[in-house]
């Protein structure tokens, strides 16, 4: 069984994944202004995020403006924001159920079986996190360097990579290596076991207590014996009753299962 300690830092990098994520989408840092050519860099500068461009003034002044006009901004920056809140969502939603699939917390204890599968499941939604933090990010990511380097592009318009594209690429790293450890679960529900109410050795299934406290004794017919189903087999005795011989039933020359 995936021991608790595994479960646990599956559950703590999926959280870590999420504040990360959180910390990238709200922070305007994704590109810096690139100070690049013969001038001399100046004071001032600009960073741009998914929801606002900031601006630092020469005297030290930090002034923010968000992007007023959804319809007006590029479809890579809408799809990345898009992206972004999903993955939120999504993390969120795996914590939730992470902690109802978890041994370490009492929930769903009635059926062991449903509790890995829960787990699973929240593994699953920390993958889908990291997935969709890492698209933006590697996505934008490439157009700064694209951009960079393009020789016809105005050195006044290129940018630098910023802290949150670089906080995002970690943060995503860490939601799916959560999501892999949670999603263990899935795996060893697949593999035969020593589980209560499983099938031992391709035997019958019988439930955790052992073998049925009860069993029923009915008789069969075989020749001139009557064979119950406890192995004993009833024989006709001289005062006219049945007596009973203990052991493997036998009726001329044949068993139950075949030859003596």
């Amino acid at each position: 069984m995936v021991s608790a300690a595994l479960e646990l830092a599956g559950f703590f990098l999926g959280l870590l994944g999420l504040l990360g994520s959180l910390v990238s989408t709200v922070l305007p840092y994704w590109e810096n202004t690139a100070h690049v050519g013969s001038n001399i860099v100046t004071a001032s500068g600009t960073v741009k995020g998914l929801w606002m461009e900031c601006v630092t003034q020469s005297t030290g002044a930090f002034q923010c403006e968000t992007f007023n006009s959804i319809l007006a901004l590029s479809s890579d920056l809408q799809a990345s924001r898009a992206l972004m809140v999903v993955s939120l969502v999504l993390s969120t939603l795996g914590l939730a159920i992470a902690v109802l699939g978890m041994q370490c917390t009492v929930c769903l204890e009635e059926s062991a079986e449903v509790k890995k599968r829960v787990a699973g499941v929240a593994g699953c939604f920390f993958l889908a996190a990291g997935f969709m933090t890492l698209v933006p990010v590697s996505w934008t990511t490439n157009k700064v360097i694209q951009n960079f380097y393009n020789p016809n592009l105005p050195a006044t318009l290129k940018f630098d990579l910023g802290d949150c594209l670089y906080l995002g690429i970690i943060s995503a790293l860490l939601s799916i290596m959560g999501g892999v450890m949670l999603s263990a679960s899935f795996c060893e529900g697949q593999e035969g076991g020593g589980g209560p109410g499983r099938w031992h050795g391709g035997g019958y299934p019988y439930p955790a207590g052992g073998l049925p406290a009860t069993r029923n004794t009915t008789n069969l017919q075989m020749g001139g014996m009557n064979v119950n189903s406890r192995g004993q087999t009833l024989v006709p005795t001289g005062n006219g009753s049945l007596g009973t011989v203990h052991g493997k039933p036998v009726a001329a020359g044949y068993d139950v299962t075949g030859y003596v």
